[in-house]
């Protein structure tokens, strides 16, 4: 296991060798996860972490979008990578950069680096079902899925997505037990009917009518 400076030394290397991003999928270098940094046990006499129970419960009640990460076939592989992710976000304007958050466990993540590109299918608000089979391990999560290739990578486009982002993997940080992953885009869309995004918030699916109705009802009571 690599310490601080190693973990810094791999970076680098791996920012030289990237150099800018290509715009052909196929040329695209595949990006490895850093490797893990050193960590430590809490000591007794330190405070303890914050509960993982109460960091769930708390974060949930930040609403999200939900999307799903896709890729096409890695080399030697024969069917295309995807995921549910929660964890999304734009993070740069010029150049266009956009970052999601997967986890180091997930058995997708190591086919989606091999591939070097993603898109990004931000879900609409009546494709909870679909999310939840991209949630799931050891399934065919494109089975009866209808999808075509992104006009850039290549990547799955999945029908029935609000917005969806084609990418170039550029970086991949470490944070925690996740990783942090930046991609460069390379093209992006909206969805042929303008429905709106499916949100998550409380541990479950909600949708922004059903959020905007909720502001639109007068309070309950006046009294003070």
């Amino acid at each position: 296991m690599l310490g601080q400076a190693g973990m810094a030394a791999a970076a680098v290397r791996y920012l030289r060798s990237a150099g800018a991003p290509t715009t052909a999928p196929t040329v695209a270098a595949p990006v490895e996860a850093l490797p893990r940094p050193d960590l430590r046990a809490v000591g007794d006499d330190e405070r303890a972490p914050v509960p993982p129970a109460e960091f769930r419960r708390v974060l949930g009640n930040f609403a999200t979008g939900v999307t799903v990460i896709t890729a096409p076939p890695a080399e030697g592989e024969t069917a295309p990578a995807g995921f549910a992710c929660q964890s999304f976000a734009a993070l740069s304007l010029d150049p266009p950069l956009v970052v999601f958050m997967v986890g180091r466990t997930s058995r997708t993540w190591p086919l989606i680096a091999r591939a070097g590109v993603f898109c990004v299918n931000v879900l609409g608000a009546e494709q909870g079902e679909l999310c939840r089979g991209f949630a799931r391990s050891g399934t065919d999560k494109f089975a009866g899925v209808d999808h075509e290739p992104t006009p850039v990578s290549g990547s799955p486009r999945l029908a029935g997505a609000a917005a969806w982002i084609d990418c170039t993997i550029q970086a991949v940080h470490t944070g925690g037990d996740h990783l942090i992953v930046v991609g460069r885009v390379e093209a992006l869309g909206t969805g042929d009917d303008g429905d709106p995004p499916l949100l998550f918030h409380r541990g479950r699916f909600t949708r922004l009518e059903d959020d905007q109705a909720h502001l639109r009802q007068p309070p309950a009571s006046t009294a003070t």
